[in-house]
């Protein structure tokens, strides 16, 4: 019983398709985390812009 439970236990240790697509989630969670930054920090610096272009004319 052990040795079948062992057998197992190796088994899911050796398939890498779960362990893909952990990864492949990782990364887009991270370039999803990268691109909301940039966009917030640009959506704020053009407030800015657009704020000072309207308070000169």
């Amino acid at each position: 019983m052990l040795t079948l439970i062992k057998q197992h236990v190796l088994a899911v240790i050796k398939d890498r398709k779960g362990v893909t697509a952990l990864e492949y989630g990782v990364l887009a969670a991270g370039i999803i985390a990268v691109i909301a930054a940039i966009i917030f920090t640009i959506g704020t610096n053009l407030s800015t812009i657009f704020t000072d272009v309207d308070s000169k004319l």
